[in-house]
């Protein structure tokens, strides 16, 4: 009896409560009829704001058929006024008001072209907080009635992507810049250059002859490194990753937030290897520890101590690794973003390419996914203001020829990779090669292998089959391979004189 008659009171209680207060959408009507108003009396108003402000942008439906049909009249070389807009927008009631008559109120009513722009930055500003509010609510119904196999983490990741989407798209600071400032920023672009290690305009790679060709990696750069298997991209990026990581110095900004002054803070995606995996690499490479050693735990107490001092130094490295496997281009990019926010992002790496997915996979049509994936790579690369490094497979079709030298032609499954990328680096090593070629030992030809060996041993080419910003060539490198370290290749010219 005394459960019921709680029940009962809480009935009664939830009937007495007042109903929730349901809030309009913030708009401001008046805006867009004088703006629509400006438009109609003179069509040089159009022009002004049509580079950022879109039709979806209007509140009022009928006030986004207008803007769109004066719009397409104005495209098309004709005059857009009350008297030509009436043909194409029908005629309805507006509560006693025609379509004519409404299009000459705004008319009569239009404010000077001088105000456009005001007008549409506050149109625009108000449609993205409707925005804003409609994911709002999505991500709050989605938490409500989610399913089994949808995780938080997911419902994350798509209102991340929905934001940053919103962010993207809600710029108006675009369209053409003055000379002049370009000309101020490519020259604070030299003295920056100047002041940093090396005279770099972009980050050092640590590879001196790999820098003096590209001058270092450059902000919003595209940079895809290719390879068979067994030529050592993975460690060139690794290598690279780590270099830039090492050497970073930031000073505080006016903001209180950190500005790198030399070096980098480095993203790295390791959609192949786990974290632990990428870890023991970069350790072995430090410590001068070969890789199979430390994973047998075959090892002296010396190469112990070098591997402990090796990590000891490793720890204040700003080197930030993301091993989860398949993830979509989409994920990636609103990962890169939260690192970026949260921690600082100067240079970000993806290894590798083909294991990404795009935002909706296609298994019938992987050429189209991928063009996909390589568009939204660099459109996140110029999003940033970071270089991206992204790992690439080449086609089997390199083996069959004699020259193994890869081309860009190589480049597996799209012809996007070439198209999007604004460097493209193949690792190619000779040796190899040659060592699958081993003849019989006593033979003329096995000591004319041995010579190619000798010559070939410990080194890697890095073609340069793509720049945009410099020459093409080959940049002849050292590889240890027992450390999977790349370096520079000691060269007569390189060595100090001899007394």
């Amino acid at each position: 009896m005394a459960a019921l008659e709680k029940r009962t009171d809480r009935a009664l209680l939830a009937v007495a409560a007042p109903e929730p207060q349901v809030r309009t959408p913030p708009a401001n009507l008046e805006a867009e009829q004088a703006l629509l108003g400006a438009i109609l009396v003179n069509n040089d108003a159009f022009d002004r704001v049509s580079d950022f402000l879109k039709p979806e942008h209007f509140a009022e439906e009928l006030h986004r058929r207008i803007y769109e049909t004066a719009g397409q009249l104005i495209r098309l070389g004709k005059v857009a006024s009350a008297v030509t807009l009436r043909t194409f927008l029908g005629d309805h009631d507006l509560g006693g008001m025609t379509i004519p008559q409404y299009l000459a109120r705004l008319a009569a009513e239009a404010t000077t072209i001088i105000n456009a722009v005001d007008y549409a930055h506050a149109i625009h500003d108000l449609a993205i907080r409707r925005q804003l509010i409609n994911i709002g609510g999505d991500v709050v119904n989605t938490a409500y009635e989610s399913s089994v196999d949808h995780s938080p983490r997911a419902q994350i990741e798509e209102a991340e992507r929905k934001l940053y989407a919103v962010a993207e798209t809600g710029r108006y600071e675009g369209g053409f810049h003055r000379f002049s400032d370009a000309l101020a920023s490519a020259v604070d672009m030299a003295a920056k250059a100047w002041e940093r290690e090396g005279g770099l305009s972009g980050l050092a790679t640590g590879m001196h002859d790999l820098d003096r060709m590209m001058g270092g990696l450059q902000p919003s750069d595209l940079i895809i490194v290719a390879g068979r298997p067994g030529m050592g991209k993975t460690a060139l990026a690794t290598n690279i990753a780590f270099n830039i990581a090492r050497a970073y110095r930031g000073e505080p900004g006016p903001d209180g937030h950190p500005i790198t002054v030399n070096g980098g803070i480095v993203g790295f995606f390791s959609l192949e290897m786990s974290s632990e995996q990428l870890a023991t690499r970069i350790i072995a490479e430090q410590a001068e520890v070969p890789g199979y050693k430390i994973r047998r735990g075959d090892i002296t107490e010396g190469e112990f101590h070098r591997i402990s001092q090796a990590a000891r130094e490793m720890q204040a490295i700003p080197f930030y690794i993301d091993h989860t496997g398949g993830i979509s281009i989409a994920q990636l990019a609103a990962r890169a973003r939260r690192l970026k926010r949260q921690r600082g992002l100067d240079m970000l790496v993806v290894d590798y390419l083909q294991l990404l997915t795009g935002a909706r996979a296609r298994s019938d049509n992987r050429v189209q996914e991928l063009t996909e994936i390589t568009t939204g790579m660099k459109a996140l690369a110029k999003e940033l203001n970071v270089p991206i490094i992204a790992l690439s497979q080449l086609s089997r079709q390199v083996e069959s020829r004699d020259d193994k030298r890869p081309q860009l032609s190589d480049l597996r499954e799209s012809g996007s990779i070439e198209q999007d990328a604004d460097v493209v680096l193949f690792v190619y090593r000779d040796e190899y090669y040659l060592k699958n070629r081993q003849p019989r030992e006593g033979t003329p030809e096995f000591q004319t292998w041995q010579n190619e060996m000798e010559r070939a041993h410990g080194k890697a080419e890095v073609i340069i089959g793509k720049q945009r910003h410099g020459p093409t060539g080959t940049v002849e490198l050292a590889f240890e391979g027992e450390y999977t370290r790349f370096s520079d290749l000691a060269r007569d010219d390189h060595l100090p004189v001899q007394m």
